[in-house]
């Protein structure tokens, strides 16, 4: 790296030499100095108080500085605030550069400086042209890569020649991807952004730059184009409108039918209470009816039973004397049997005593006379 100097200007050796010819002139006697002498000698020590105090060189804060051994070549970066020391006559050279945040911006029709340039306009995917009325990216130096910004961009402020090509195209690049609609999106226009970014940051973070920050307003069109836009969006805040009372009406019902199902559920639980307290009656009355059903059935069991033992009994007691009557009947019918006819006929008239009976002749009649049966007594 080539050191600065200024033309015309002594070195630190020229100086000493000079000086001590001076005082060997001015002290050697003889009487041959004058004061010309004297004057010279006094510059030449004023000289070397400037080149004393230029040893040191002030880092402020939001500055980095690089310090070049020109004898070695070693390179040191300081990124401390302080005072950094630098040997003289040429051994050393201290460059300072601005590591705060920097503000490039391309607005306008025409570029001011490095750091303000014209708008950015772009062609978009689909053919069509817009441009940004007022573009900023913050950047910065890498404060550990200041020797990386010197050894590429050059000494004082030459860095700043990078932003205005890179910026421009690669924004024109990424931007250039979207379309007039996509553009207009406020998610597709902040992930082109941060594309441009990324890709900002791959290309000057190599040289010791970096984008912090990349600032854009939204994209404009020609007028016809921006009615357009401006119609959508009358277009798009009507359905939001639209949607926004979809959304109330949609809350709106949600909220009747709750009051609705509130309502319903209070009328089921106290039509549910009412059952159940009308079920709980119906049980109830059930295990009365229930319990005097078999105290009934009790009593009446043990009634029919009784009456059951009382008429199995009597059925009995009535066998037997059935069956003692039979056996006496038979033992007349058996004894009758044995009869001659004169005692049966001597018993059927015994039988038939007191009864009358009227006989009519008998003729071969078809109306036959009535048969009169009169009962006397009583026998028929």
């Amino acid at each position: 790296m080539a050191q600065q100097r200024k033309s015309g200007r002594p070195s630190g050796g020229q100086i000493l030499g000079d000086l001590q010819g001076k005082l060997k002139s001015v002290t050697g006697g003889g009487g041959g100095s004058s004061w010309f002498d004297w004057v010279w000698i006094g510059g030449a020590l004023i000289a070397g108080l400037v080149l004393m105090t230029t040893s040191f060189t002030a880092i402020e804060p939001g500055q980095v500085a690089v310090r070049i051994n020109n004898v070695t070549g070693g390179l040191v970066t300081v990124t401390q605030p302080g005072w950094i020391t630098r040997l003289p006559f040429g051994i050393h050279s201290v460059y300072v550069l601005d590591a705060s945040p920097q503000t490039f911006s391309m607005h306008g029709s025409k570029t001011v400086d490095d750091l303000e340039v014209s708008e950015l306009t772009v062609r978009a995917s689909d053919g069509s042209n817009f441009h940004f009325s007022d573009t900023t990216i913050i950047f910065q130096i890498a404060g550990d890569e200041a020797q990386t910004v010197i050894r590429d961009g050059g000494e004082e402020r030459g860095y700043l020649k990078w932003m205005r090509p890179y910026a421009r195209a690669i924004l024109r690049d990424e931007f250039g991807r979207e379309s007039t609609i996509s553009v207009s999106n406020p998610t597709k226009f902040g992930e082109a952004t941060e594309r441009a970014k990324s890709r900002l940051n791959e290309l000057l973070g190599v040289h010791g730059v970096i984008v912090t920050q990349i600032v854009t307003p939204r994209p404009q069109f020609n007028d016809e184009y921006e009615k357009l836009i401006e119609e959508r969006n009358k277009l798009g805040n009507q359905l939001e409108v639209i949607k926004s009372n979809l959304a109330a009406a949609e809350t709106s019902r949600e909220r009747r039918l709750a009051e609705v199902n509130r309502d319903q559920n209070r009328q089921i639980q106290e039509k549910r209470t009412e059952l159940e307290s009308a079920l709980a009656t119906a049980i109830a009355a059930q295990a009365d009816a229930t319990r005097e059903a078999d105290t009934y059935k009790i009593s009446k069991v043990a009634e029919g039973q009784a009456a059951l033992s009382a008429a199995k009994q009597q059925a009995a007691e009535l066998r037997g004397q059935l069956e003692a009557v039979y056996r006496a009947r038979k033992a007349e019918i058996d004894a009758f049997r044995s009869q001659p006819v004169e005692r049966v006929m001597e018993r059927l008239g015994e039988r038939l005593r007191g009864v009358t009976i009227a006989i009519e002749p008998w003729a071969n009649d078809a109306n036959p006379s009535r048969v009169e049966v009169e009962k006397i007594g009583g026998a028929q």
